[in-house]
């Protein structure tokens, strides 16, 4: 959420020149008043990833590690657009079976029909569009509850599936460029370049925020801090690229498998996307602002109608694409294809992460920070042995855990006049 700054000086009109420990001071102040954001996200998915390292060696390896990030890009892609209903604390049932028919649109465009991938792609997103569109209008429009709306949007969107696939039939989906977006890497220098790429483009972020806030006399964090940031990112992303690079493959002589998933650059590029619309625009203020109290909003003269039409054209395009992602790693389409638990997932991915079920309260890299913990649980307790059922419950748990942190934390954000 944006915060509103405020300048503050020293005795002698200047502004006080921040310490480390100053900043982790506030940092834990924020803590305790309720302001908890993603770290119980954050210390739940470390939790999770050495605990399943030390239960199964495997897990941490290149070839799991490649597994996660295609295994868990569907759910994590449509969760990123359910961030932005959540955060007018509207829900959106639907998503799940959206991204199938969006999926059935391009198997049937680009198999059936015999057009061109991009042609297929644009179908599918153009259905998103209009998908969200129609939910968004009955919502803001005629003034029924979200829930119900996609209540019936998650009904009718199952028999939609079933007659594009002819009541039951599969698709494949053989195009090279579609098959390639959840099975294919990237060659291991592109990935190398790619990082190094996102770590000066981050750092450039970072540091330019600094001065530009230090040249207008405002509180910044200290220099010591951003760098640590920077370098953290750095180090994630070495250590990621470094073992992605590995070679996965059983039989080098048949086939090579070494590099970066070429999915995983999509989902960055969509989350650098989403998290400047929302953190950097005043469309992206206006959101926070009709969460937090829509006819506050209203009569500071924000469109709150032309909003919420926009977050559910949004999540329904980002269903979208998660259907293609989905497609593409099954190298198909059925009719079960964004049905069963990906909605579920989906949902409590956004919430894991730490976006408010309330409205006002999120980002997009809550849905990054939750996809990866239900992924890491899911392909953890998989690599276990444990079936379904048990999978479902702790995921369940672990989404009830979250849900009450926010509850908890909202109460001590209320009780300590912190929101």
């Amino acid at each position: 959420m944006t915060a509103i700054v405020v300048k503050k000086e020293g005795p002698a009109g200047v502004t006080p020149t921040p310490t480390v420990g100053s900043h982790v001071n506030n940092y834990w102040r924020r803590v305790r008043g309720g302001d908890i954001g993603a770290l119980p996200a954050v210390v739940m998915l470390v939790a999770l990833a050495v605990g399943f390292s030390i239960a199964r060696p495997s897990f941490f390896t290149a070839g799991n590690l490649a597994n996660l990030f295609t295994q868990g890009a569907a759910v994590t892609l449509i969760a990123m657009g359910l961030v932005f209903v959540l955060l007018l604390g509207e829900i959106d049932l639907s998503a799940g079976f959206a991204s199938g028919v969006c999926a059935a649109i391009l198997a049937n465009v680009v198999t059936v029909l015999g057009y061109p991938w991009y042609v297929a792609v644009l179908s599918a997103v153009v259905t998103g569009v209009v998908i969200g569109t129609v939910l968004g209008l009955l919502v803001a429009k005629v003034g029924i509850p979200s829930f119900v709306v996609t209540l019936a949007g998650f009904l009718a969107f199952q028999g939609v599936v079933l007659t594009l696939m002819d009541e039951g039939a599969n698709i494949a989906v053989r195009d090279d460029v579609l098959v390639a977006i959840a099975n294919r890497n990237l060659s291991p220098v592109l990935g190398w370049s790619l990082a190094a790429v996102a770590v000066a483009g981050y750092a450039a972020v970072q540091l330019l925020r600094h001065r530009n806030r230090a040249a207008r006399g405002l509180l910044t964090d200290p220099i010591a801090v951003v760098a640590a940031r920077i370098a953290g990112l750095a180090v994630i992303l070495g250590v990621a690229v470094y073992v992605l690079n590995l070679e996965r493959s059983r039989n080098v002589l048949v086939v090579s498998l070494k590099g970066v998933p070429i999915v995983v650059p999509i989902i960055a590029i969509l989350l650098v996307v989403w998290t400047f619309v929302l953190q950097r625009t005043s469309y992206g203020r206006h959101i926070y602002a009709v969460g937090g109290n829509a006819e506050a909003a209203r009569r500071a003269g924000i469109n709150v109608d032309r909003i919420r039409i926009s977050v559910f054209i949004i999540c329904s395009s980002m269903a979208a694409i998660g259907g293609i992602v989905a497609a593409s790693r099954a190298n198909s389409v059925d009719p079960n294809t964004g049905g069963s638990n990906v909605l579920l997932y989906a949902v409590g991915a956004a919430v894991i992460g730490g976006t408010s079920l309330f409205g006002g309260k999120g980002r997009v890299l809550d849905a990054v920070l939750g996809g990866a913990v239900v992924a890491v649980i899911d392909n953890g307790m998989g690599l276990m042995g444990y079936s379904s059922g048990v999978k479902f419950v702790v995921t369940g748990v672990v989404l009830l855990a979250a849900a009450t942190i926010d509850a908890l934390s909202r109460r001590r954000a209320a009780a300590t006049g912190t929101r």
